[in-house]
């Protein structure tokens, strides 16, 4: 494996006047991996992006992609990358080649060679067919992946998405990760892409958890699940803050009141549960558990739910 990573963010900072959007961010990413920044609005995934795709520069810290400081050799890191943002930047007046042609002639293609890589893109994206047709016409996931197409036309060796499936049906999703995983075994390209989706994260490599400008977790999927130590036990009371100290004192646990449930974190849950009920059958109005997901590790990291960022606008960060 190259020595060489292709991403290196090291203390990385950001603010917007006096508000924190990334709070001392530090990691790395090797050659060949999907890499999945997720969060919920307002956690600092966009404003990273921004900055590893020479958008913005870091208020202190360093990020180098493959080698080259993005603040001092930002030409050349726009040369190694692909970028695919949020929010569409096809002309939707224009034919799908005609987009892919005015993107080859901004990074210096033309000629036989632009032709040769239009070709390549189109059959690859399985958009051939549709080489001609208007991209206003195009349904959402079909305009994604010509998004895509252009993104990869120069030949990047790492690509930047962020939050690809913005707009897609659940099947279009899915179809979209494919061609990702098929672009990392069959072209060995670095993905880094944002979401918070976690189904989208879920098949990533590894995924970095951003809350309030801080990465929180960073590991796989299965190691970020461990952490959470058990079954993950959601208990719904009439009387929730008199259960939780019953439970407290049975069985020395300590349950956290999240979005008016108890939750707690208990190895073989389902026995945990029947001792619940037998103990506090009048209690009780309904209990679940399960294994962990990227939401339990996200609540068991930050305290809070996926969602409470969004919802609470003292907590609401910049972008």
């Amino acid at each position: 494996m190259d020595p060489v990573p292709a991403v290196v963010v090291t203390n990385l900072c950001r603010l917007y006047g006096t508000r924190v959007a990334l709070d001392n961010v530090t990691f790395s990413i090797p050659k060949g991996e999907i890499f999945a920044l997720l969060g919920p609005n307002g956690g600092g995934k966009s404003t990273l992006f921004k900055i590893l795709s020479t958008l913005i520069p870091a208020t202190s810290g360093e990020a180098q992609v493959f080698g080259e400081d993005l603040l001092q050799h930002p030409q050349a890191v726009r040369n190694r990358i692909g970028v695919v943002f949020q929010y569409p930047s096809l002309d939707p007046k224009l034919t799908v080649i005609e987009n892919l042609e005015c993107h080859g002639n901004l990074y210096g293609l033309g000629g036989k060679i632009l032709q040769e890589r239009m070709i390549a893109m189109l059959e690859r994206m399985g958009l051939t067919e549709r080489a001609r047709d208007l991209v206003g016409t195009l349904s959402g996931g079909l305009q994604r992946r010509v998004e895509l197409a252009k993104g990869l036309l120069h030949g990047p060796e790492l690509l930047l998405l962020d939050e690809p499936s913005t707009g897609l049906d659940p099947g279009a999703r899915r179809d979209f990760n494919d061609y990702l995983h098929l672009l990392r075994s069959q072209g060995g390209v670095t993905i880094v892409l944002t979401t918070h989706i976690m189904e989208e994260a879920e098949r990533s490599d590894r995924v970095g958890i951003l809350h309030l400008g801080k990465l929180v977790a960073l590991d796989t999927v299965d190691a970020l699940k461990a952490r959470v130590g058990g079954d993950v036990v959601a208990i719904r009371a009439q009387d929730t803050v008199g259960l939780r100290e019953k439970l407290v004192q049975r069985f020395a646990c300590e349950p956290i009141l999240i979005d008016g449930m108890l939750r707690l974190e208990r190895p073989r849950g389902h026995e945990f549960v029947r001792e619940v009920v037998e103990a506090f059958p009048e209690e009780v109005q309904s209990v679940t558990f399960g294994k962990p997901t990227l939401e339990d590790v996200f609540i068991h990291q930050t305290g809070h739910r996926f969602w409470d960022g969004e919802m609470n606008g003292e907590r609401k960060q910049a972008p």
